[in-house]
């Protein structure tokens, strides 16, 4: 599923497209900001996002073969909740 179909099925509910594109922007916003902040995103029912620090590490170059170093980084994680587990059996 697209953003745009996501806003599709939000405008079903909506009294309009744009409500639904505003309402959908609104949503992703606000959680990016939150997980830039360190902050986790709990939505019950659906799951968890949250920053969890990715550890150093050395990769290959797989052109060349030679080793290179990928240095440490926040990365966004999810974890599904529980309905949304059982929903997708």
């Amino acid at each position: 599923m697209t953003k745009e179909a996501l806003v599709e099925a939000v405008a079903k509910v909506c009294d309009s497209k744009a409500q639904a594109a505003r309402a959908v922007d609104a949503m992703l916003d606000a959680i990016s900001k939150a997980l830039a902040a360190g902050q986790k995103v709990t939505i019950t029912g659906f799951g968890t996002f949250m920053v969890s620090q990715r550890a150093a590490r050395t990769g290959r170059n797989p052109q060349t073969g030679e080793s290179i170093s990928i240095p440490a980084m926040k990365v966004p994680r999810f974890k599904a909740g529980k309905a949304l587990k059982n929903a997708v059996k």
